[in-house]
């Protein structure tokens, strides 16, 4: 009997030991993490501005916490992906544009949960070349995807699936969830690629929102008058630049009749693609909605004044980016549900971000790239019903390299010293008062696509200050509180100038804390236009 007993117990002890070599700890919670594409913080219903209604993206705020603060460390696609993963600047990791590699050997959030016990799961749009590392199982789009019959390369094998991609992105995830290893702590990246342009809606969604009216920025009518070169110089203009066909859905033919020449060489091409990968069925419900708007457009185009197009080209843009977001909140919905019905809601850590802000027309524009608010600012949303409390307002200064510490410290994982980023579950369970009061910005793709200009620079609680460099040398200054939506640059004001000063001394102090200079600047430049060039 003692020899069963010990035999019982030691067996006990193996099990436990095996447990915490392995990391497998069932109080340890399991992660969600949500990104879309694209998705700007205007456009979610917990924001406050009565621009469209989310629900479901709105419960996670409910349940948990909101940021008012949230910003990106480079606001463009890859450079946002490789700085989450890593937890460090573009400029550390080396994934400063959409032209560099990513390098997936370097040390990544989901690679050390994996390495702790934890099930990792991609699905969805990860826009990195390469096979994905740091996973148990990845579904994911190849570049940036297709709306409609998308392909996936799941597992390393590329398979074209049929169906509306958020949809099918959700199926994939919801299965995943259903028959994964339920003796391990999980970590999914839910990952959408909606609302990425060109903003193809489900039919649901675009029968719908196709009749709707958004209201419009104060900012639209922008005549950059008391900015430098760079904002002037931006080609992203909803009305001059945005695509004819690819963007405002007006086919060839009808721009063929009313003599309209397409804005880029890829305009006319990206509709013919993104159609021509629908089936019948579904080509012909599109047409029963966009060739009646396209008729309608026949008619009115003739006798409309610049304002007038800039007015209708919006609300085409607005129709058809809401009616995308429309199936993210969707399908955030259903993750919820499965969550709650199956009783891991409690224990599951919910993130709802996006990789970067984007403009719905403030200053004119569509896009990002900038460090101006709508483009550096992005959604962060985060339930965790065991430590945050329902209804929370953070309102200090994180970014996107403070993910990767804050969800290892939430799993119990030693957070490596070369992340830049740092955990913020500290200000989730206010515990913590003292936090950043700045944070440190760059952008690096020019010249390229929307030619908006090289720059870096620092934003406070109150001030901006951007420099914008490569073939310009010039300073923005912007006083956050008397010009919330930056219109006036001010570094040239004598108001300013002990500001002007005190934010110089602050852009210093952060690219030494980070490790940036024109060191790199000159080395990112130079590979840049060695692959661009050839």
């Amino acid at each position: 009997m003692r020899k069963t007993l010990n035999f019982l117990m030691m067996m006990a002890m193996v099990a436990i030991s095996f447990a915490q070599n392995k990391g497998i700890d069932s109080k340890r919670p399991n992660i969600v993490f949500i990104m879309s594409d694209d998705h700007a913080y205007q456009a979610i219903s917990a924001y406050g501005h009565k621009l469209n209604n989310t629900p479901n993206i709105d419960r996670i705020a409910k349940n948990g916490a909101i940021f008012s603060n949230s910003f990106v460390t480079n606001s463009i696609c890859a450079p946002s992906r490789a700085a989450m993963l890593t937890g460090k600047h573009s400029f550390v990791n080396g994934k400063v544009d959409n032209v560099q590699e990513f390098n997936w050997s370097q040390e990544t959030f989901p690679k050390l949960l994996q390495q702790n016990g934890y099930q990792t799961a991609l699905i969805g749009k990860i826009h990195l070349d390469g096979l994905p590392q740091g996973f148990d199982y990845s579904a994911v789009l190849p570049g940036q995807g297709h709306y409609y019959n998308p392909d996936f390369i799941i597992n390393g094998e590329k398979q074209q699936l049929a169906g509306y991609v958020t949809e099918i992105t959700t199926e994939l995830t919801l299965e995943w969830l259903a028959n994964r290893d339920q003796d391990k702590p999980f970590c999914v990246l839910y990952h959408q690629k909606a609302p990425h342009r060109e903003w193809l809606p489900a039919k649901k969604y675009y029968s719908e929102y196709t009749k709707m009216k958004f209201k419009e920025p104060v900012s639209l009518f922008d005549d950059y008058s008391n900015r430098g070169t760079a904002a002037k110089k931006a080609e992203m203009n909803i009305l001059h630049h945005m695509n004819w066909a690819g963007d405002s859905k007006i086919y060839p033919e009808v721009m063929e009749q009313l003599g309209i020449t397409e804005t880029s060489n890829w305009g006319i091409k990206a509709l013919k693609n993104n159609l021509g990968r629908m089936d019948a069925a579904q080509r012909a419900s599109w047409d029963s909605i966009y060739g009646p708007i396209n008729e309608h457009f026949k008619t009115i185009y003739p006798t409309m004044s610049p304002e007038e197009l800039m007015h209708w080209r919006y609300q085409r843009y607005m129709q058809d980016y809401l009616g995308s977001i429309a199936s993210v909140d969707e399908g955030v919905g259903q993750v919820l549900d499965f969550l709650k019905e199956n009783g891991l809601d409690e224990n599951t850590i919910v993130v709802y971000t996006s990789d970067q802000g984007f403009y719905l027309g403030e200053h004119g524009w569509f896009d990002k790239r900038f460090m101006y608010e709508e483009s550096l600012r992005t959604p962060l949303l985060i339930s965790y019903p065991k430590e945050i409390k329902p209804g929370t307002d953070i309102d200090g200064m994180v970014q996107n390299i403070d993910y990767a510490p804050t969800l290892l410290e939430y799993a119990g994982v030693k957070i490596p010293k070369k992340m830049q980023g740092e955990s913020f579950r500290k200000l989730l369970n206010n515990e913590k008062t003292e936090w950043r009061d700045a944070i440190y910005y760059t952008y690096y793709e020019y010249p390229s696509i929307h030619m908006v200009k090289r720059h870096y620079g620092v934003r406070t609680d109150r001030y901006k200050l951007i420099h914008f460099y490569y073939d310009i040398d010039e300073w923005e200054l912007y006083d956050l509180e008397s010009d919330p939506n930056e219109l006036r640059n001010v570094y040239n004001d004598p108001g300013y100038a002990k500001i002007r000063d005190m934010m110089h001394r602050r852009v210093k102090e952060m690219r030494k804390k980070y490790g940036d200079s024109d060191k790199n600047d000159q080395r990112f430049l130079k590979e840049y236009l060695e692959k661009i060039n050839k």
